[in-house]
């Protein structure tokens, strides 16, 4: 008897039933509106790409052509090298994500692990770069690429974004969360603050730091104006850069072509995003709590 009672299943909890109050209906509608006007350009950039120049510009647009033309596609790679510019925003992109990934990571931990005279002033400093727009700091960065020699190359524009704030400040969210006993067990125990961050800290930290690689790959690799500033060589130009030269010197180019270079730009972001999908919405709210 007391098997027969053991087998029986508990009974089953009700799931609260929603109820759609007025100020959830209009976040809804709030949120469908604004959700048309991000997707519908996305829409329309897809659908004149396969579409022919004379009828781009249709009133009312065409969303879905009848007759898609593909070899818009085709054209992209015969007009332009468009592997090299690939490739070379696959290079300077890469290399800027694994910097802001090192820097921002040591430097997010050191600011909310490790104690030591000033800390609070500096992390506030290096907040305020934030608020500086990068127009107003491109000439003496300019100046310093000049002076080390490093003018129309790659390096030039790896070099000074390797560090950021918002990665800082990201991780420094991220680590102050964490509990401070499991690093001061291991100080006791003779290890160093690197020892402590490499073994302890920086494992547990793969969720912001894949939120990190996705803000910044998605900043980075959409780049137009340091580029446009410090490279002049066509085989170095990355992707938006040389997206540009589709639109012919006077712009007389085809917008169907310029806009399937466009969407072959944006499938590494929509990839890179999809695969981070999961520790990137868990990186937001874990860096959001304090």
């Amino acid at each position: 008897m007391t098997a027969v009672l053991g087998k029986q299943s508990a009974p089953p909890v009700p799931r609260p039933r929603r109820r759609f109050t007025i100020g959830r209906l209009l976040s809804l509608a709030v949120l469908t509106v604004a959700a048309v006007l991000v997707v519908a350009p996305l829409v329309w950039a897809l659908a004149t790409s396969l579409r022919t120049p004379a009828t781009s510009f249709d009133q009312p647009p065409q969303w879905i052509p009848t007759h898609p033309i593909w070899s818009n596609y085709q054209a992209v790679f015969d007009k332009v090298p468009l592997t090299k510019f690939f490739l070379n925003s696959t290079l300077v992109t890469g290399l800027i994500v694994l910097g802001q990934l090192i820097t921002s990571t040591m430097s997010g931990y050191a600011f909310a692990m490790v104690r030591f005279r000033g800390n609070k002033a500096l992390f506030g400093i290096i907040l305020a770069t934030m608020m500086v727009p990068i127009q107003t700091t491109i000439i003496p960065v300019f100046l310093i690429i000049r002076y080390l020699g490093l003018t129309d190359s790659r390096m030039a524009l790896v070099l000074p974004v390797v560090g950021g704030a918002f990665g800082t400040f990201l991780m420094r969210q991220y680590f102050l969360q964490m509990p401070r006993e499991l690093g001061e067990a291991a100080r006791v125990d003779g290890a160093s603050h690197f020892q402590v961050f490499a073994r302890i800290y920086a494992p547990m930290a793969r969720a912001p730091m894949a939120t990190l690689a996705v803000l910044t790959f998605s900043a980075y690799w959409n780049e137009f104006f340091r580029p446009l500033i410090f490279l002049q060589s066509t085989d170095k130009f990355t992707l938006p850069l040389g997206l540009v030269t589709l639109q012919g010197t006077m712009g007389t180019g085809s917008i169907s072509i310029v806009l399937a270079g466009v969407i072959i730009a944006l499938i590494p972001s929509v990839l890179i995003f999809l695969a981070a999908q999961r520790y990137f919405v868990e990186g937001i709210v874990a860096g959001s709590f304090r």
